[in-house]
């Protein structure tokens, strides 16, 4: 059971494993990208292509979908990124019940959005769990847990795909030691658990009074969505990659200083942030150097 590009890896290994895949449970076909197409989701296309059976149910809950999940007779389900929450009735329909791959090191990170936020908190460090589901949010038993560092050059998206292929190959060694029962339960610690919330879209508009450092780890962590930005006079600029530097002003956040004819260097609450590929208006992404020589910046400017 999964959705997005996410679960595909974990599709990908049980797919080309000694476990059989009965079915692909999935959400039904939403409208993505700019033209708002009706699209199947990154898990049925890959489904398809393996030759899968499908099922996207609108509605969880209902008893209708529970009797499709009961006439496959399946050991266990195998839940990754899948996008709602499951009743019990489901959950417990198995007799190795349902597991599921969380991409960051529980009860840390509960939530849609671990990643970016441990990106945007600063981490040195995330990683994958497996854990027995049950009816709260991220909140089962622990099975297993992989632990990888965070790069100072890891957007979201880079991030993303190391904690998915850590993901897969952490679900294959969750269900050979479950199934031979060599797997003990650990039970989440509440007083340490914390939750992250899913990121929208006016959630990338740049605080300049944060540090420096807080802000480039939040430019990397919103990177590629939603994406931070901030606005020169009625200019909207999307800030794609930065670096904090140790220089301090006495100039206000927001302004920028004065540096280097192909740089833009901004003021911050601590330190300053060098501006190294930003997007404008309309265009696309360029190098601070290529997007000066059509679209002058002077020092003094100041970015809200």
């Amino acid at each position: 059971m999964g959705t997005p590009d996410f679960a595909v890896p974990s599709l990908q290994a049980l797919h080309e494993s000694r476990h059989d895949v009965v079915l692909v449970v999935t959400q039904p076909d939403r409208p993505r990208g700019r033209g708002r197409k009706i699209m199947p989701s990154p898990v049925k296309e890959s489904a398809i292509r393996f030759g899968y059976e499908l099922s996207q149910p609108e509605n969880v809950k209902s008893e209708a979908f529970r009797d499709v999940i009961a006439g496959f007779k399946p050991d266990l389900l195998a839940v990754v990124a899948f996008g709602r929450v499951l009743p019990g009735r489901l959950l417990q329909l198995p007799p190795f019940k349902a597991i599921n791959v969380h991409a960051s090191l529980l009860p840390k990170y509960r939530g849609p959005a671990p990643i970016q936020w441990a990106i945007i908190n600063g981490e040195k460090e995330t990683g994958v769990t497996t854990m027995l589901m049950d009816e709260g949010l991220d909140t089962g038993d622990i099975l297993l847990q992989q632990s990888i560092p965070i790069s100072p050059e890891d957007t979201s998206i880079t991030l993303h795909d190391k904690l998915a292929r850590e993901g897969a190959c952490l679900l294959l060694e969750t269900l050979e030691n479950l199934t031979t029962g060599k797997l003990i339960p650990t039970a989440q610690d509440p007083t340490s658990a914390t939750y992250v919330p899913m990121l929208k879209k006016k959630d990338g508009h740049i605080n300049w009074k944060r540090p420096a450092k807080d802000i480039a780890n939040f430019i990397r962590g919103i990177n590629p969505w939603p994406g931070a930005f901030t606005f020169c006079g009625d200019t909207r600029l999307k800030i794609y990659k930065s670096k904090p530097l140790d220089k301090e002003t006495h100039a206000a956040p927001g302004t920028v200083l004065m540096s280097f004819p192909d740089e833009i260097l901004v003021a911050t609450s601590k330190g300053t942030l060098l501006i190294e590929e930003l997007q404008g208006a309309s265009g696309k992404c360029l190098l601070t150097k290529e997007y000066l020589c059509g679209c002058s910046m002077e020092a003094g400017t100041v970015l809200t």
